[in-house]
C-alpha cells in the first residue's frame, strides 16, 4: 500500500444508521464518506437519505465510524438537492448529489486535501470507500482514471477502470499524480465505467445563505487544519509532504509547502462574496504576468481565494509545462509570480473592506508575501511591494477602484500597511482609464423561433472591449411561458459571475421585437414557490436592484447602419432630448384617433436630433406601437423608453410629459439608469407606492449598443478609444 492510499484511508468513514456503526455485520451500513474538516464528512446526499426526511433535515443523527473503529454521531447540515420529498427520496438522486455530515467530537480527525481546481483529465486516480459486497464490512480501494465530464458544464465526471463496489458511494475520488480530492463517487456503470461528482460541485451550497458562510467556514477550517497538519508532523504523513514527493523536478517554485501556508493565511481573511471577485484579481494577475492580452477560454465559477490560486497553475509563455519561460534570459517562474501577484492583489482587496477581523491576518499574510518574493524578478517584486502598501496605480485600475487622481504617497483607508514607500506608476497612463465597473455585464439573447413557438435562448458573460464567454444555453428551445423559469437559475448564476465588490453586473435581454413587453425588470430569481422576506436582495424583482435594458434582436446579425452608430455616439454626448415614438400619443393617447403611419413615423424620427430619446405610453410589441418601434429602430434609435403596459391608465399625457423631464436631467443614456431604477422602486412599494411615480409604472428602456459586443464587421477598440460613448 502506498503512502498515499494509507493517508487517504485514515480519513474515510462508513455511515451507518442509528446504533449500527459498530455492527460490523453490515446490516444497517448505507454507504461511505471522508472527514474533508475537523468535525465536518462529505458523503453523497442519497447515502444520508437512506434515513429518510427526518435525517435528512437533521432532526435524526447517524452513526459515522472511522478507520479505527470509532464511531460517532453525526447530523446532516445541507443536502444538495434537497428532495421535495425528503420522506420519500428520489431514486436516482440528481446531481450534484452531496451532502455535509456535522461530526460530533471529530475535532482530530484526519482530513483529505481538497482540490482548488477543477480536475485536469485523464487524470490517474484512486477511489476508496467501505463495502460489504464481498461478505465482510470492509475499506476497499481502486485504481482507474477520470476520463472526462458529462451533463451540464461536467456536473459528472466519467471514471474507467478497478471502480469499487457497492457501499464505496460517497467515497473520495483521489488524482494519485498531484495529491488532491478531485471527486466524491456517486455510482458504478456498466463494466468498469464508474460515475463521481467534481468536488467543485461543493461550491453549489454557496448559492445561498447560510450555505455560503458554511461553506467558507468548512474550507477556512480545512486549509488551517493541513497548515497545523504539517507543522506538526512535517513532510512525514501529512498531505504537504506527499504532494512535495509526487511534484516533478524541480522542485523550487510554488511548491505544495508554500500553498500550505498562502491557504492557510488567505482562509483567515473575509472571503469573497461573488465569483466574479475572484475572477477579476486572476484575470489582473494572469496579464500582467503573460504581458499580452489575456482572454479566458473558459468562465470559472470560484467561490473562496484559495480557487483563485488553482486558476494560475501552469500558466506557459513560450515555457515549458511548469511555466518557466527559458528565451535566453533567466528563467522565471510565471507560475510562482501570478500566485504571489494575486495574493497581493486578494490582500489589497480585503483591507479595502475596513473590517477591523482582517487586520491581523492581512499583516501577517503582506509579511509572509514579501518574504516570499525574494526569487522573483525586480519589476514583480516591487509590484507585490506596492500593492500592499497600497502604491499601486495598477492594482486600483485592475480592482475596478480607479486611484490616478489619489495624493501621492497615501494609500486607500484600510489598505495593508506595512510602511508607505514612494508612490509610482506600475503602469503609466493606464489608470488614467480606469473605470469603476463590474468585472462583467451579463447578455441573454433569445432567438425567433425558426418554427412553432419554441424560444431558444444563451446566456453569457460581457466582458470588457466585447470579449463574449458563453454560459449556458438551450438550443432546443421553450415556450415563452417558461422562459423566466429557465432562465432563472443561469441568469442568477451569471450575475454571481459578473458582480465585483459594491459593482453589479448589468442584465442585458437580446429580444425578438414581438417579447419586448416581457417584464424583464420585474423578474425575481427565487425558485417557484419561494417567498422573499423584505428586501432580500437575492430575491427582489431585478430591475430594483440592477440596470436591466432590452436589446434589439433583429438588428444584431449584420454590420450595424451608420444611423444606428451615430445616434448611439449621440445620445451618449448628450444632452439628451425627448420626441414621440408616435406623434398622436402625447395629447391623444395612445388609443387615441389620428394613428401616425410607419413611413410618417419613420420620416419624423429620421429628422429627430442624434441626441433625441424615442418616449411612448403603451406596448411595443405589437399593434401600432409596434410600427413606430420599427420605424425609430430603422431609423437608427439606440435608446427608447416606454411603458409595457397598454391598458390600466390615463395618464399617458403625464407619461410623456413626465419622460421628458427625465431624459433632461440624465443629460446622457448612461444617467438614465440610476433614475429609471429609482422610480421601479417607488412605484414597487405594495403598501403605499409613491403618487408622484406612478406614471412609470412597467417603465422599460431600450439601450442598445452596436460596438459592445462587436456586431459583425464592427472594429475593435482599444480601451478608452472608443469613439462615440461607453458601451
Amino acid at each position: 500500500m502506498s503512502a498515499l492510499d494509507g493517508t487517504v484511508r485514515r480519513a474515510v468513514v462508513r455511515i451507518s444508521a442509528p446504533g449500527g456503526g459498530y455492527d460490523r455485520t453490515g446490516a444497517r451500513f448505507w454507504g461511505s464518506g471522508f472527514f474533508i474538516a475537523p468535525g465536518w464528512v462529505l458523503t453523497c446526499a442519497h447515502v444520508v437519505g437512506n434515513g429518510g426526511g427526518d435525517v435528512l433535515r437533521g432532526a435524526a443523527a447517524v452513526d459515522i465510524t472511522d478507520a479505527r473503529d470509532r464511531t460517532s454521531e453525526g447530523r446532516v447540515a445541507l443536502a444538495v438537492p434537497f428532495p421535495d420529498d425528503p420522506d420519500r427520496p428520489p431514486r436516482p438522486w440528481g446531481l450534484p448529489d452531496l451532502a455535509l455530515v456535522e461530526v460530533a467530537g471529530a475535532d482530530d480527525a484526519e482530513c483529505l486535501w481538497l482540490s482548488d481546481r477543477s480536475a485536469i483529465v485523464p487524470a490517474p486516480i484512486s477511489l476508496h470507500g467501505w463495502s460489504r459486497d464481498t461478505g465482510e464490512l470492509a475499506l476497499r480501494f481502486g485504481l482507474g482514471t477520470a476520463n472526462g465530464g458529462d451533463g451540464r458544464d461536467g456536473a459528472a465526471m466519467l471514471l474507467r477502470g478497478e471502480i469499487p463496489v457497492e457501499g464505496c458511494s460517497g467515497g473520495p475520488v483521489v488524482d494519485t499524480g498531484r495529491g488532491a480530492v478531485i471527486g466524491v463517487s456517486k455510482a458504478r456503470g456498466q463494466g468498469t465505467a464508474g460515475l463521481a461528482v467534481p468536488i467543485t460541485a461543493l461550491r453549489r451550497i454557496a448559492n445561498e445563505r447560510p450555505g455560503r458562510d458554511r461553506l467558507h467556514s468548512i474550507i477556512r477550517a480545512h486549509d488551517r487544519h493541513h497548515l497545523r497538519r504539517y507543522r506538526t508532523v512535517g513532510t512525514g504523513g501529512s498531505w504537504t509532504g506527499l504532494q512535495q514527493a509526487l511534484r516533478p523536478a524541480p522542485a523550487d517554485g510554488f511548491t505544495p509547502v508554500l500553498r500550505t501556508h498562502l491557504f492557510a493565511r488567505l482562509a483567515d481573511l473575509t472571503q469573497p462574496g461573488t465569483p466574479g471577485e475572484v475572477m477579476l484579481l486572476v484575470e489582473a494577475a494572469k496579464r500582467r504576468v503573460i504581458q499580452a492580452p489575456y482572454q479566458p477560454g473558459v468562465e470559472h465559477d470560484p467561490r473562496t481565494w484559495r480557487e483563485g490560486v488553482g486558476l494560475l497553475y501552469d500558466l506557459r509563455d513560450g515555457g515549458d509545462r511548469a511555466g518557466r519561460t527559458k528565451d535566453g534570459g533567466p528563467d522565471r517562474d510565471l507560475e510562482l509570480e501570478a500566485v504571489l501577484l494575486y495574493a497581493a492583489r486578494v490582500a489589497a482587496a480585503v483591507s479595502r473592506l475596513g473590517r477591523e477581523g482582517d487586520l491581523a491576518p492581512l499583516r501577517e499574510l503582506g509579511t509572509w508575501l514579501e518574504g516570499q518574493a525574494e526569487p522573483l524578478p525586480d519589476v514583480i517584486r516591487e509590484d507585490i511591494h506596492q500593492i500592499l502598501h497600497g502604491g499601486a496605480d495598477e492594482a486600483n485600475e485592475a480592482e475596478g477602484t480607479g486611484g490616478a487622481d489619489g495624493p501621492r504617497g497615501s494609500a486607500p483607508a484600510g489598505t495593508v500597511e506595512l510602511r508607505k514607500p514612494e508612490r509610482r506608476d506600475l503602469a503609466p497612463g493606464a489608470a488614467a482609464a480606469a473605470q469603476a465597473r463590474a468585472r462583467a455585464d451579463v447578455l441573454v439573447e433569445i432567438d425567433q423561433p425558426l418554427y412553432g413557438d419554441l424560444y431558444r435562448w444563451r446566456v453569457k458573460l460581457l466582458l470588457e472591449d466585447g470579449v463574449v464567454t458563453p454560459l449556458r444555453a438551450d438550443e432546443d428551445g421553450v415556450p415563452r411561458s417558461r422562459l423566466r423559469e429557465k432562465l432563472r437559475e443561469p441568469i442568477a448564476e451569471a450575475l454571481l459571475q459578473g458582480d465585483a465588490g459594491e459593482y453589479l453586473a448589468a442584465l442585458h435581454v437580446v429580444l425578438p421585437r414581438e417579447l419586448f413587453d416581457e417584464p424583464l425588470d420585474a423578474w425575481q430569481l427565487t425558485p417557484p414557490g419561494a417567498t422573499a422576506e423584505g428586501f432580500d436582495p437575492h430575491t427582489m424583482p431585478l430591475g430594483q436592484r440592477r440596470v436591466v435594458v432590452v436589446r434589439d434582436r433583429r438588428r444584431r446579425d449584420r454590420p450595424a447602419i451608420p444611423e444606428w452608430r451615430r445616434r448611439w455616439g449621440g445620445t451618449n454626448r448628450g444632452p439628451l432630448t425627448a420626441v414621440p415614438l408616435r406623434r398622436e400619443a402625447p395629447v391623444k393617447g395612445h388609443d387615441g384617433p389620428g394613428r401616425e403611419s410607419g413611413h410618417a413615423a419613420y420620416g419624423r424620427l429620421s429628422d429627430a436630433p442624434d441626441t433625441a430619446v424615442p418616449v411612448y405610453c403603451g406596448e411595443v410589441a405589437a399593434g401600432a406601437g409596434a410600427t413606430a418601434m420599427d420605424a425609430a429602430l430603422a431609423a437608427g434609435h439606440a435608446v427608447v423608453i416606454w411603458r409595457r403596459c397598454a391598458t390600466g391608465h390615463a395618464d399617458c399625457a403625464e407619461f410623456h410629459r413626465e419622460v421628458s423631464r427625465l431624459v433632461f436631467e440624465a443629460e446622457t443614456a448612461e444617467g438614465l439608469h440610476r433614475r429609471i431604477r429609482n422610480l421601479r422602486i417607488r412605484c414597487a412599494d405594495p403598501d403605499a407606492p409613491d403618487p408622484e411615480a406612478l406614471w412609470a409604472r412597467s417603465i422599460a428602456l431600450l439601450f442598445d449598443s452596436p460596438f459592445h459586443p462587436p456586431l459583425p464587421d464592427t472594429p475593435l477598440y482599444a480601451p478608452g478609444a472608443r469613439p462615440d460613448g461607453p458601451p
